[in-house]
């Protein structure tokens, strides 16, 4: 007996060993095809799950995205074209790189530059006035608005479609 049991306790570790094997190796395996051994991934500091990473900075209550040049990201805000985002660089003298690579102090320069502008809910309000006060004394240019018609005076009997919406026929049109 001694040496019988020692025997079959090697074989049996060996066989729990090899089936522990098959298992993992199973489990791995992802439709016949060979898995290679899991290593040990680094990521950069900011990437990792959990880590706080600023995607976009916040300019006028808008988030302009922090991979893009300045005078480009600037135009995310409504009411700042390329023209006024250039006059906003030129006045506050910054560089136009990218939004990551601004400090806190010239994003807030940067801020304070963009508050001289009526931009966004401000701007929007102003040409919803704007409109409103045409439609009320009932001008020309308030009479097509009210039509849902081309306001700037170009041809409607023919055209015109992006304002007009869809064609609707009408029967009996045609002589």
């Amino acid at each position: 007996g001694g040496l019988d049991d020692e025997r079959r306790r090697t074989m049996f570790a060996s066989i729990a060993a090899n089936a522990s094997a098959a298992v993992h190796a199973k489990r791995t395996q992802f439709s016949g095809a060979s898995v290679k051994p899991a290593r040990a991934v680094t990521m950069p500091v900011a990437q990792r799950r959990g880590d706080l990473c600023v995607r976009a900075a916040r300019v006028a209550g808008v988030e302009i995205p922090n991979n893009k040049r300045c005078e480009t990201a600037l135009t995310y805000v409504y009411g700042i074209g390329e023209t006024s985002a250039k006059a906003i660089m030129a006045a506050t003298g910054l560089e136009n790189k990218r939004l990551r690579e601004f400090s806190e102090e010239e994003l807030t320069q940067l801020r304070e530059e963009v508050e001289k502008y009526q931009i966004e809910g401000e701007l929007r309000r102003f040409i919803t006035m704007n409109i409103k006060r045409l439609k009320e004394i009932q001008c020309h240019r308030g009479k097509m608005h009210i039509r849902n018609l081309p306001v700037r005076g170009q041809r409607t009997k023919t055209n015109a479609r992006t304002r007009k919406g869809k064609v609707k026929t009408v029967a009996g049109k045609k002589k």
